[in-house]
């Protein structure tokens, strides 16, 4: 059996997979979480929480590579959040590529320096197998001019590369392949809309296969509503919070990634699960900010129509997208200018029924849910690049 070991590693967290890229099958998963602190552990497949106080990336891969025992793994893929103008595609990683991924941190300080850790931690204890990066940037290296680049002075883009890149990109294109699979369509005859939502959220208009626009832009933080980030908001902002707060440039950023979105309209929770429950009994700023999140969606959502000739299908996927059917309802119901007829039962049963549809028969616009699954991409991507190397 040819496996690929993936791994997805945050500023203190290190989720992998092992997967058999022919089949699709996850041999075994889990999540170091809380890395360097004396709570650390380690979950493998949903059993006891496994202590590991004070653990390192390195170490904690090596915790999880001892209890998988002996196995042989043809490469090991890494998720990249930001690969810049530079990367397109998928690559092999060597020293000049990881010097690449590191330059492109600049562009994602709270990513791309916690997935070179794994890197650089797997490339230690695998020396002999090909590593490749698979970038949540290179699907949308398609987008026309027009709609990445920002309206300034163009000499930024040109010194500075400030544009628009998109993020997510290996989920969008996961999700729209298979919606052309439960439409019976080839991918290249279809325009989509798809929406990624869980703690961070995206949105894509996918044109013949292309991605043709999407809400993230220089960063992860532009955008939608998210869990802790702001999404979009007055590029003056920043100088008025300034001006008033005596807040420093980098404070104001940090409170627009990790105090906002969810959390700072609700003033409670960035899990939506934690925030529909309380809506429930009657807790009015997280009903607000479950509001404020599917408005913003539906906004964005019918934006990114410019970039189609028409709507096949609107695809849900992500944790809240794939889960929350309150969620998919309340963002449906501020997109009736598409004629979007919600069928209820569907609804609650998130798609898995019916093709993945949740919308009625007679709906102008067909809604599905269709579970994304970026770790079998990423394994893929490394086995067709690891015969090839």
């Amino acid at each position: 059996m040819s496996l690929v070991l993936v791994i997805n590693c945050g500023s203190s967290s290190l989720k992998y997979s092992l997967i058999d890229p022919q089949t699709g099958e996850s041999i075994s998963h889990g999540l170091a979480e809380r890395l360097g602190s004396e709570t650390a552990d380690l979950i493998v497949e949903g059993g006891p929480e496994i202590p590991l106080p004070h653990a390192s990336h390195a170490s904690a891969l090596e915790e999880i590579l001892r209890r998988l025992g002996e196995v042989t793994i043809i490469g090991v893929g890494h998720r990249v959040v930001h690969g810049g103008e530079q990367f397109h595609e998928s690559v092999v990683i060597d020293d000049s590529v990881e010097e690449d991924i590191q330059i492109c941190g600049e562009l994602a300080p709270l990513h791309n320096p916690a997935n070179l850790v794994g890197i650089r931690a797997a490339r230690v204890r695998f020396p002999d197998v090909a590593h490749v990066a698979v970038f949540d940037t290179a699907f949308h290296q398609t987008l026309p001019a027009a709609a990445y680049l920002y309206a300034i002075p163009y000499a930024m883009y040109e010194n500075l590369k400030v544009r628009r890149y998109g993020f997510h990109g290996t989920s969008h294109h996961y999700v729209a392949q298979q919606a052309a699979h439960l439409l019976g369509r080839p991918l290249k005859e279809l325009h989509l809309l798809t929406a990624h939502l869980g703690n961070g959220c995206s949105a894509c208009a996918i044109k013949n296969g292309q991605s043709a626009d999407t809400t993230m832009g220089l960063t992860p933080l532009e955008g939608l509503v998210m869990g802790t980030r702001s999404g979009d908001v007055d590029p003056n902002l920043h100088e008025f919070l300034a001006h008033h707060t005596g807040k420093t440039l980098g404070e104001i950023t940090a409170i627009l990634s990790r105090e906002s979105g969810l959390l700072g309209l609700s003033g409670l929770s960035n899990d939506m699960r934690t925030l529909t429950e309380a809506a429930h009994q009657g807790d009015a700023r997280a009903d607000l900010a479950i509001e404020v999140f599917c408005y913003r969606l539906a906004k964005s959502l019918l934006s990114l129509c410019a970039g189609l000739d028409r709507v096949d299908a609107l695809v849900f996927t992500g944790g809240i997208g794939e889960h929350s059917a309150e969620i998919r309802q309340r963002t449906l119901q501020h997109l009736r200018l598409l004629g979007v007829n919600l069928d209820p039962a569907l609804n609650d049963l998130h798609g898995r029924t019916a093709q993945g549809r949740i919308t009625a028969p007679d709906s102008r616009l067909t809604c599905l849910v269709v579970p994304t699954n970026e770790e079998l991409v990423i394994a893929r991507e490394t086995a067709r690049l690891a015969r090839s190397s």
